[in-house]
């Protein structure tokens, strides 16, 4: 038996940048470092991609490029609801079955970091 498909999942971890977030004081003025990771659920894929080009498949800087889109279009008071415009955008690619996205507010406290992962669509 020759196997030709497998489950493929994107991952995309460690993605620092500075966004408008919190309702803090001193975040309502300032934006703050925050870090991203994404894993999309790609579902079943052919071991080998039709051809060796990047059209027939989930271009990984366009997730990175959705991601920053959105964590810096606007200021954003709660976590919960960045993490959610974040994952809604990352499930309306082409292809993906289910997102699971962790944002990591880095520098909210000094002896630790805070996060939030949200999971949607099938794994």
């Amino acid at each position: 038996m020759s196997i030709t498909k497998g489950n493929q999942t994107l991952n995309l971890t460690g993605l620092r940048f500075d966004a408008n977030l919190g309702i803090l004081e001193n975040e309502l003025t300032t934006p703050q470092p925050i870090q991203v990771d994404a894993e999309l659920n790609m579902g079943s894929q052919p071991l080998l991609p039709s051809d060796d080009e990047i059209l027939n498949v989930l271009d990984y800087r366009r997730v990175r490029t959705i991601i920053i889109e959105e964590c810096t279009a606007q200021h954003v008071n709660l976590l919960e609801t960045l993490i959610g415009k974040v994952s809604k955008r990352l499930m309306e690619l082409p292809g993906v079955q289910g997102v699971r996205v962790k944002i990591a507010k880095l520098e909210i406290f000094d002896d630790c970091e805070v996060a939030i992962r949200m999971e949607t669509g099938q794994w």
